[in-house]
């Protein structure tokens, strides 16, 4: 785990000392309800201004003097190997004066903010919020982070009404008394959006403070709301400090999972069994989803269009391989794919003049010398040998 550990870490410093040359801004931001002037730092995605219509889901990064490079540093190596939607990142500085004790002070009897607490989470719900919001594209999708005492301070943005993000990255959490209840009750009448919640601990953490998190996780692991979707890590081999790299990444790939090409995990548990026309949908859906959340108008992947090519056509004769193929030419006109599947949907039916000519259509699509035109070219020579009765299956010759 420690070799792991290093190797992470040491790609996060490298990604973080590229991300100085990308778009950081430092701003300053006049509260009222805290009286005071507060340090953001801003990370913006490299593509920002290339689409001035594309939006961007947002983290917000307390303690941000600690988290904040690390969490974009591993920002921009998920957005780079495709399994995190590039983000709009945004981190709140608290120790500059250790303002984060006062930022996150709550009461012990009944482990509610206090008066200075709240007006912290008024500044991040609705100042940081609307700054953000009016000056930057941001997408319906929002994720907050926070260590040891601010991550409890987080969960304040879940139990209330309206939940303020959608997902919480809690990492070593020094829980108030009652935020594991509150949390159990609230998940348990989640019903809108889906909520992503990850939460962390390790045998670095002392016995009173793993304790209440594993309290928390015992509550926690039993909701059976499919609105709440869960991870906990007890991280075995690291520091506290080392661990804060390793949930950070573990938290980005359960909470961009959907983001994701589809996975031997995804395809055995949600589409294995699915009919074509199912299975179809839920790649349409996948990415629907992908498109509202993170505004990312993402094409369906082609590695996800082949990850479902079997259910298609070897379910239900192959009836539905006009509507894979026609789904496909709209997304990748330029591709011979769609085509040989509409040719093979033609040629089942036994309709060689329709399938004859999608076949030929995508040959024409292949680019001069393309190593994959001569098989390409086998379905237009079997039809033609169809068309004229010469066409022998391969079971005959071999009985032959």
């Amino acid at each position: 785990m420690n070799k792991k550990i290093t190797a992470l870490l040491f790609l996060v410093v490298l990604l973080s000392a590229k991300m100085t040359s990308q778009q950081i801004q430092v701003k300053k931001i006049n509260s009222r309800e805290l009286g005071t002037e507060r340090i953001l730092k801003i990370y913006v995605p490299p593509s920002y201004n290339e689409d001035n219509t594309k939006l961007y889901p947002i983290t917000v990064v307390l303690d941000a003097e600690y988290l904040f490079d690390v969490y974009v540093g591993n920002a921009i190596l998920f957005a780079n190997i495709d399994e995190a939607p590039e983000q709009i990142i945004v981190g709140i500085y608290q120790n500059q004066f250790n303002e984060r004790f006062e930022d996150c002070s709550f009461q012990k009897e009944n482990s509610l903010p206090t008066d200075r607490g709240a007006a912290f989470y008024r500044f991040i719900r609705s100042e940081l919020a609307t700054y953000m919001e009016s000056n930057y594209r941001i997408s319906p999708f929002k994720t907050i982070i926070g260590n040891t005492l601010t991550a409890n301070f987080l969960n304040y943005f879940l139990i209330e009404d309206h939940p303020g993000f959608n997902a919480f990255i809690a990492i070593n959490p020094y829980l108030g008394l009652d935020i594991p209840t509150m949390l159990d009750q609230k998940v348990k009448t989640l019903k809108d959006e889906n909520i992503y919640y990850y939460l962390s601990n390790g045998s670095y953490n002392t016995e009173k403070y793993a304790a209440e998190i594993n309290n928390a996780h015992q509550l926690l692991s039993k909701s059976n709301n499919p609105k709440f979707k869960y991870k906990y890590q007890n991280i075995d081999g690291a520091t506290k400090t080392s661990s804060i790299g390793v949930s950070i990444s573990n938290a980005l790939a359960f909470i961009f999972e959907l983001y994701s090409a589809i996975s031997t995990e995804e395809f055995e548990k949600n589409i294995k069994n699915l009919s074509p026309a199912d299975a179809i949908a839920y790649l349409e859906n996948k990415y629907v989803e992908i498109d509202y959340l993170f505004g990312s108008n993402l094409k369906i992947r082609e590695k996800d269009i082949f990850a479902i090519e079997s259910i298609v056509m070897d379910k239900e004769n192959g009836d539905y391989l006009k509507d894979f193929g026609e789904m496909i030419n709209k997304l990748y006109k330029e591709s011979p794919i769609g085509d040989y599947y509409i040719g093979r949907y033609y040629e089942t039916g036994n309709k060689l003049k329709q399938a004859l000519n999608y076949y030929k259509s995508g040959y024409m699509k292949l680019p001069e010398g393309d190593p994959n035109a001569d098989g390409y070219y086998e379905n237009i020579d079997r039809i033609i040998l169809k068309q004229s009765g010469l066409y022998v299956e391969p079971e005959q010759k071999k009985e032959n």
